[in-house]
């Protein structure tokens, strides 16, 4: 059995203010995809990529993020409590982000700035799917910093006691995630967009990805008290996900048909 280490949830402090590990790993997240995405530019000049372009991609993904992250937590998870508390929907210090949500504000992101920039959505979506994985990786990193969203309780030899649960030795999912949703998800898609693709099989690689590790954690990873498990013993995240495996399959389908390059 294995103990939490409990660390200070605050990185730096600054006299009465204080900044966060969760905010670093977000930071993190935002400046790996800069980083990546202009390496990625300046390796093929001729892509039609400006590295000014992915200036513009991560203040759109931001945006998108931030606000439906934000929104998708409070449509998603709880939205009887923030209808009769909505000023409370601005209170992102009080935590509360959803993954789907903040997927869908990205999606919204992308298409403002296709119309911007003229060009196609789903090519865009495709440079953007390898240069993702990273920060949601940072993401749960804060998590487990934080000692939040601990999974189910186990017998394991590596269960780890938090310091806000029960007392017992629980799954720690967030470093699952951080694995498979992050490293894993990041080796395969890196390798796979390394290589011309099809148009749309980038992205469709994304969500089979995204969405099966998701779904397979969630087994070990503690429902939301407020929740629990939905129909047919699944979780919220479970429900969330099938879909995003089932339209990426799809789209993996579709994409071999239509011939076109990424």
């Amino acid at each position: 059995m294995l103990i939490h280490p409990q660390l200070d949830p605050v990185a730096i402090h600054l006299g009465p203010l204080g900044i966060h590990w969760y905010g670093l790993m977000y930071l993190l997240g935002f400046l790996s995809l800069l980083w990546l995405g202009k390496w990625r530019v300046r390796r093929n000049p001729q892509s039609g990529w400006k590295e000014s372009d992915i200036d513009d991609i991560l203040f759109y993904g931001a945006l998108g993020v931030i606000l439906g992250g934000r929104l998708g937590y409070v449509i998603f998870y709880q939205p009887v409590y923030y209808l009769g508390h909505p000023l409370e929907i601005l209170a992102l210090w009080q935590g509360g982000m959803s993954f789907h949500g903040g997927f869908l504000g990205v999606l919204a992101g992308m298409l403002v700035f296709a119309r911007k920039t003229g060009k196609r959505w789903l090519n865009i979506m495709d440079f953007v799917a390898p240069l993702v994985p990273i920060g949601l990786g940072a993401g749960r990193m804060g998590n487990f910093i934080n000692g939040e969203l601990w999974g189910r309780t186990t017998d394991v030899p590596w269960g780890m006691v938090f310091q806000h649960s029960d007392g017992l030795p629980r799954h720690p999912s967030q470093l699952y995630e951080f694995g498979l949703e992050g490293i894993v998800l990041f080796t395969l898609l890196w390798w796979y967009s390394s290589k011309p693709r099809p148009i749309g099989a980038v992205s469709a690689l994304f969500l089979i990805g995204y969405g099966t590790f998701r779904f397979l954690v969630e087994f070990t990873r503690e429902p939301d008290s407020f929740l629990g498990l939905l129909a047919m013993g699944m979780s919220m995240g479970q429900w969330l996900s099938l879909p995003m495996v089932l339209a990426g399959i799809g789209m993996l389908l579709w994409s071999g048909r239509t011939g076109a390059k990424s």
